[in-house]
């Protein structure tokens, strides 16, 4: 098993509308003033990670991560990038090895600590494919300058929906991948669910035998991206985790919603779960909004933003409208569907 030391923060990874670099920075701040110390920047809708993956960003871009990183670095967080060189796997020819190579040049250049290469949401039916991936992974190894490599496999938990959008699992593909990824080598797992109600240990030790390691958890929670997710705003801590899992995994990253502010909320059980942390919602919101957005849970969370009717919508807007705060401010925009998912995204 890994010595790695357990790492505890947010993988912003989720698709539809982005956070600012503002955002970003603001993020950071409160993750180390929380008792949190890891920041994973792989959002879906950066297409320079993704489907133009051999691309370099522009330079505005790459300055805005730098920014990021020495922001991070300057709260003690490990900051790192998130990979998705999609369907490389396909055809790792010689090629696309100097490709994937000059590219994490680049990655390197941002100084993160963390490098992860994301196998997600890609086609998986393929003969090989652990090796494939392994092969690729050990590459990597040899040419980033980072200290610690994260994987995500492209089954990264036991739900069958993976199965229904990126085909049939190989055989013994958790297995093979175990073997053949080195030890230090972290791998990504969202649990029994892709986005799992609880987290228990127990849930874990199935997988971490397969896998030989203990896996770092990509917890979906708050997210609240896709056409369905993005009806809800997820406001309660997180909860239904053991207090153990830090006996069980390697680290414990949660990927946020679309509204960076409002996440706050949900990412204080994480803080609760590691830090110790004691804090309430009106330490970030202020009691008078705070207050609003624990009446509004239930409507926000449960029933969601296709319940309303017109009366209950227009009373909630002139309700945050008195509030000067960009969390009133995400709430406004979600309620007047700034937020409704577009299944184009999908595509980049």
């Amino acid at each position: 098993m890994s010595g790695n030391p357990f790492l505890s923060g947010i993988v912003e990874g989720f698709y539809g509308k982005q956070w600012s670099w503002a955002d970003r920075r603001g993020c950071a701040e409160f993750l180390a003033c929380h008792g949190l110390d890891s920041y994973l920047y792989c959002p879906k809708g950066d297409p320079f990670l993704r489907k133009q993956w051999t691309q370099n960003w522009p330079d505005a871009e790459l300055g805005e991560l730098k920014i990021l990183a020495d922001t991070c670095a300057g709260h003690g967080l490990n900051f790192g990038v998130g990979l998705s060189p999609y369907a490389l796997y396909e055809n790792y020819s010689a090629p696309a090895r100097r490709q994937l190579k000059r590219r994490l040049g680049q990655i390197d250049e941002i100084g993160g600590v963390l490098l992860a290469i994301l196998f997600d949401d890609m086609p998986g039916e393929l003969t090989g494919l652990a090796q494939r991936q392994a092969q690729i992974v050990n590459d990597v190894m040899h040419w980033t300058t980072a200290g610690r490599v994260l994987v995500c496999p492209t089954y990264y938990s036991l739900d069958t929906r993976l199965e229904q959008f990126f085909g049939a699992r190989p055989q013994n593909y958790w297995e093979q991948l175990g073997q053949l990824l080195p030890e230090q080598v972290d791998i990504l797992w969202t649990g029994n669910e892709v986005c799992s109600e609880s987290i228990r240990c127990a849930d874990i030790e199935s997988i971490a035998e397969l896998l030989r390691r203990r896996p770092l958890l990509w917890d979906n929670y708050p997210v609240n991206d896709g056409e369905e997710g993005s009806n809800f705003l997820h406001l309660r801590p997180l909860s239904l985790r053991d207090a153990g899992l830090s006996s069980c995994c390697s680290g414990h990253l949660c990927n946020p919603m679309n509204q960076a502010w409002l996440s706050r909320a949900g990412l204080l059980g994480l803080a609760r779960l590691y830090a110790a942390h004691s804090g309430g919602i009106s330490d970030i919101f202020g009691t008078e909004l705070a207050a609003q957005l624990q009446a509004d849970t239930v409507r926000f969370q449960d029933r969601g933003l296709r319940s309303f009717d017109a009366g209950e919508l227009l009373q909630l807007k002139r309700s945050y409208a008195q509030f000067q705060h960009p969390a009133a401010r995400e709430v406004l925009a979600w309620l007047e569907g700034e937020y409704r998912f577009d299944p184009a995204c999908l595509t980049g």
